[in-house]
């Protein structure tokens, strides 16, 4: 069986705000991809970043949860996480999972960096 795959590319879109363009799966075994996304893009200067979904594939609660451990690194670091790029269908998972209520969700990711 193969492990799914998840690609996490991080780029500065501002000297505060880092994007992380996620792609393919993301389950439990992302973890060590997207924590060292988030030590990538987590410079001093960092106070947001931006979740791209738009290359995601598939999600799972396993997924959900490392978004949440996410969550907790950049609360600790007095980060703010938006995201952009989420089909329907995930963004209901966010709003139902009451993640919308601590990442931002936005149209685009020219409105996510703003907004942070």
């Amino acid at each position: 069986m193969e492990l799914p795959v998840a690609t996490m590319d991080v780029r500065h879109a501002t000297p505060r705000v880092a994007v992380v363009d996620i792609g393919g799966e993301v389950t439990s075994h992302c973890e060590e991809a997207l924590m060292d996304a988030y030590e990538r893009a987590s410079t001093p200067g960092t106070q947001g970043l931006v979740l791209n979904f738009t290359g995601l594939e598939y999600m799972n609660s396993g997924g959900i949860g490392m978004l949440v451990t996410l969550l907790v690194r950049a609360n600790r670091q007095k980060q703010k996480l938006a995201a952009c790029g989420l089909s329907d269908h995930y963004q209901q998972i966010f709003e139902l999972t009451r993640l919308d209520e601590a990442i931002s969700l936005h149209p685009d990711e020219q409105t996510a960096v703003a907004a942070l």
